[in-house]
Parts: C-alpha cells; sequence; structure tokens
C-alpha cells in the first residue's frame, strides 16, 4: 500500500499539484439474512482500490482506480490533477486548507470476535434460529432478521509527509416482525428498526444484542397493535426512547451543522441548513440542558462514527455542538474550517470507499445525559405519550421542518406507560422542538446507535454514522396519526 501511495503521489507533485493525499482502501462486506424460513441473502464483496485527491491552481481533482499496476496508478494521479487544472477555470476562490500536523500512526477498531473469523453456518443458524421464533407467534405473516459486517483496510499518504494505517470492524444485527390484517400493516423491529444495531465491534455486539431471546415479544407487539387504539392527536408531552431520539439528532441537528451544507456546496443533492454563519455562538438551539457534541474518539464509545483519523488525516475529536443549548460548533473539514475563520478542521471528512472523494460526514454527534432515571421520568409525567422505534420520517432541506412516525407508543398516565397506542406521529420545528426539552434521562439509559444509511454526495456515498442519547421528555409538541384509515 506505501509503494502504490508514493507513486500517486510523486506523480502528483510532478504534474503540478501543490498538495496531494493518496487512500488505498480495502473492503470486505459480508450481509446474511433470513426471510419467513429461508434464505434471503448471503452475499460477500471485497473492494480495493486507490483514490488519489489533488489542488492544482488552487482547485480540486480527484480519480480512482483498481488496477494497481505502477501505470495505472501514475496516470490515475496525472488525471486528476488534470482535472484540478479545469476545475482552476471555473474557481470562485482558491481552496486553502487549515493547517494540520505530519502524522505517522497506526489505529484499530478493538474487538473480541472477528466476524469474518465466526463460521458461516454458526451465524445462519442464530438467524434461523431467530426466525422460527418469530414464526412461532400466531399473526405475524412476514419475517425478518440479518447480520451485517464490514472490515475496512486503509492507508493514507499525503504530501505533508502523514503515513496513517487503519483498521475498522463494524458489526450489525436486528429482526423485523411485520403482520397483515384486514387491510392494515403494522411492525416492530428490535433492537432498532432499519437493520437493528450497528458499532464498531466484532461478533460479540450480535451475541450481546440476545436476538432469539427478543423476538417473541417483538413479534407479539406487532400482532396487538391491529387492536391497539390510534394514537391520541393534539399537543402533548411526549418522551422518545434513545433509538427515536437518535435519528431526531441525525436528521434536525446533525445534518443541519455540515459546514458544506452551510455553505452551499450540497444544495443540489442534500439541501442546505438553517445554520447560517451568524447564528454561531448566538442561536438558542434548545433548552439549556440540551448538551450536544460530535465525537469520534474512542472515549466516547464504539460507534459507526469513531476512528483514530479522518480522511484527510485530522485526528479524532470532540467538539461542542450545542452547549447549554446555545449553538457553538459545526462539523468542518480543512478547507471549510479555513474559509470561515476556524484555526482548525473538526476531522469530519470521510469518504465512502477509495473511488469517492471525501466530504463532510457526521461522527458520533450525541445528545449528553441528564439526571432522570426512566422510572423517575416516567413518574414526572402524569399525562403523555412514550414513543418508540422509528418508522418514517421526513424533514425540508433546511432542516427545519420535521415529521417522524413511530413503531409503536404507549399513553403515559399518572407517572405510568399504559395503553399501547398504534400509529403515532410527531412534528415541529426544529428549534422550537428542542427548546421544549425538560428532561433527560441519565448515563444509565444511553445507547450510541449506529446509522448505517446516511446517503450524500453526487455520486451517491451511504456511510455510518453514530448517535448517543437517552429518554427525553419534549412538552407541548404536535402529535398525530399515521396511516390512518
Amino acid at each position: 500500500m506505501r509503494a502504490w501511495a508514493q507513486w500517486a503521489l510523486d506523480t502528483a507533485v510532478m504534474r503540478g499539484a501543490s498538495y496531494a493525499d493518496v487512500r488505498v482502501v480495502e473492503l470486505r462486506n459480508r450481509v446474511l439474512s433470513v426471510k419467513n424460513g429461508r434464505v434471503g441473502t448471503i452475499a460477500e464483496t471485497e473492494s480495493l482500490g486507490l483514490g488519489v485527491r489533488v489542488i492544482a491552481e488552487g482547485a480540486w481533482g480527484f480519480a480512482g482506480t483498481d488496477r494497481l499496476t505502477r501505470e495505472r496508478i501514475e496516470a490515475t494521479a496525472a488525471e486528476a490533477v488534470a482535472i484540478a487544472w479545469a476545475s482552476a477555470r471555473v474557481k470562485k476562490a482558491d481552496v486553502v486548507l487549515a493547517p494540520e500536523q505530519k502524522i505517522i500512526a497506526v489505529w484499530r477498531t478493538p474487538y473480541k470476535k472477528d466476524p469474518f473469523a465466526i463460521p458461516l453456518s454458526a451465524q445462519m443458524d442464530l438467524l434461523f434460529a431467530v426466525d422460527k421464533e418469530l414464526r412461532s407467534i400466531p399473526g405475524v405473516t412476514l419475517t425478518e432478521t440479518a447480520m451485517y459486517f464490514t472490515r475496512q483496510e486503509q492507508f493514507l499518504a499525503s504530501t505533508e509527509g502523514s503515513g496513517i494505517q487503519q483498521t475498522k470492524i463494524f458489526s450489525g444485527a436486528g429482526l423485523t416482525a411485520t403482520s397483515f390484517s384486514n387491510g392494515e400493516i403494522q411492525k416492530r423491529s428490535y433492537p432498532n428498526s432499519f437493520g437493528g444495531q450497528f458499532s464498531a465491534a466484532g461478533y460479540e455486539l450480535v451475541e450481546e444484542l440476545k436476538l432469539v431471546e427478543n423476538a417473541r415479544r417483538v413479534g407479539e407487539e406487532a400482532v396487538a397493535l391491529h387492536k391497539a387504539d390510534r394514537c391520541l392527536e393534539g399537543r402533548r408531552t411526549i418522551i422518545l426512547d434513545s433509538a427515536q431520539l437518535a435519528l431526531q439528532i441525525h436528521e434536525s441537528i446533525g445534518h443541519a451543522i455540515e459546514l458544506d451544507r452551510v455553505l452551499g456546496t450540497e444544495a443540489n443533492f442534500a439541501g442546505i441548513s438553517f445554520l447560517t454563519l451568524g447564528k454561531l455562538g448566538c442561536l438558542q438551539y434548545g433548552s439549556e440542558i440540551v448538551n450536544v457534541v460530535a465525537d469520534a474518539r474512542l472515549e466516547h464509545g464504539p460507534g459507526l462514527g469513531t476512528f483514530g483519523y479522518d480522511d484527510e488525516g485530522v485526528p479524532a475529536q470532540g467538539i461542542d455542538i450545542i452547549k447549554d443549548g446555545r449553538f457553538v460548533g459545526y462539523l468542518s473539514s480543512r478547507e471549510t474550517a479555513r474559509a470561515v475563520g476556524l484555526a482548525r478542521s473538526g476531522g469530519a471528512m470521510r469518504a465512502e470507499s477509495w473511488n469517492r472523494i471525501p466530504l463532510i460526514r457526521m461522527t458520533n454527534v450525541s445528545l449528553l445525559p441528564g439526571t432522570y432515571s426512566l422510572a423517575d421520568l416516567l413518574a414526572d409525567t402524569d399525562d403523555g405519550i412514550y414513543l418508540e422505534t422509528n418508522r418514517s420520517w421526513s424533514i425540508d432541506d433546511r432542516r427545519l421542518h420535521f415529521q417522524f412516525g413511530t413503531e409503536i407508543a404507549w399513553e403515559i398516565k399518572g407517572g405510568k406507560k399504559t395503553r399501547m397506542l398504534k400509529n403515532p406521529s410527531y412534528s415541529g420545528i426544529t428549534t422550537e422542538f428542542w427548546n421544549s426539552c425538560d428532561a433527560i434521562c441519565d448515563r444509565t439509559h444511553w445507547t450510541l446507535w449506529g446509522i448505517p444509511n446516511c446517503g450524500k454526495g453526487q455520486p451517491m456515498q451511504t456511510i455510518g454514522t453514530g448517535h448517543g442519547a437517552t429518554p427525553a421528555r419534549f412538552r407541548n409538541v404536535l402529535v398525530g396519526v399515521a396511516y390512518a384509515k
């Protein structure tokens, strides 16, 4: 990998690049699934290639290849420089990078069990065992359970002298029970919707999730939802479980703080942001108990946004985003940091693979814990609704107006969860919603959730992000009924 990278760097400099970095990336992915007692997917893919990013004449150029001969690597680097020269003809201003130190380092995801060393038969046996439990419940009409594993080996080298080797392991698993009756579809997922839980961990994550042990409860709830009352409507006090709150953070905070969106360079596809530069340090984003960080460091947790160094070679950092309710920070790159006067990049640049240019992506954007136990939070809520597990989401391209639906809800009466409610939804305006937060559960209820399917960029890049959250309470939120007949 080092020799390949050096060939590319030497060529880029010789062709006129003032800066260049090279990422050599080897990816291995495994996806396994069982659906209704049958094999759904057994797939394993591998990819190895190299991406060259350069600045020439003050403009960016990028090219990649999976033909790793010296001739082809040098041609790819030359192509990246040629693209930069062409881009320079229409540039508005020169690209200038915030300074960064030279780094020589090796970093690895800590894990207990290599998922690729576990026999495929053992992994499929577990999926079939989960599926059997789900199918044993009368009224469950569709059962789905799956596992996902990724190993990424990457070497990053730059003309600034950095050479960084990283090995990342990601694992995920989950199950879904769907029930169709009288023209209505109800579903329940565990431990989260859209695939389950994902983490920077090994096969031990799958074992810790206890999929078989939770399958029956999940299936029974899916069936029971058909007989549940429709969700209550109107302005109400709500409590979001940590999984739903993680997606709320992702959509109404995480995307809004991406500095490339703020500066308009993602407007054509991903949209812009209401968090214009004048709001930094001034906007009361949430109530005084709302504290949000963007933290890629391992000490924050093994999230999908955890790494040693981003794809520009910037070390992982913990950055305040919302401090005591006040908006104080963006997700930034070396280029955008310099453009807005920051001293240093926040280390948020990542690419899906070798054939994609790095973009500003969420790391682990997390709501810090509060002081309540869940029991005390419920006891302190006389009349409200507890919403669990995302089912749908919608938010405008400025990340301001939103509506979410969840799989299930529970009425809170007299400080306790009581009757089950179906088809719940809630909506609001981002800043009004976060300012209505008046209680957050403590560290014992905190989970760093993984969202594996965040899309951005043209061509599209799908990447994983992390969001830590505990259940939290919000007052005077507009609650409605989704999927109403």
